[in-house]
């Protein structure tokens, strides 16, 4: 997959986080990269080389590198409104 549609999707998916460069996913969206670990409420950073997926976790501040080439799949899971 292309590293422009693969910005595409988490742009989707999330929204700028005021006066930064990252991204912060939306309410009541998750993301789950290549089939791994879902992740609800972190916040995105999409590098040139690199995308950082940062999360907290019983207090502890988790970040998570994936090289934009080894990106396979994104998967975004919204709930459905009726």
């Amino acid at each position: 997959m292309k590293k422009a549609t693969l910005e595409k999707i988490f742009e989707y998916a999330s929204m700028p986080v005021h006066g930064t460069l990252s991204r912060k996913l939306r309410k009541d969206i998750t993301c789950q990269v290549n089939d791994g670990k879902v992740y609800d409420g972190a916040t995105f950073f999409l590098g040139e080389e690199f995308v950082r997926i940062t999360e907290e976790d019983n207090g502890q501040k988790i970040n998570t590198y994936y090289d934009w080439e080894n990106i396979v799949s994104v998967r975004t899971i919204a709930n459905s409104t009726k």
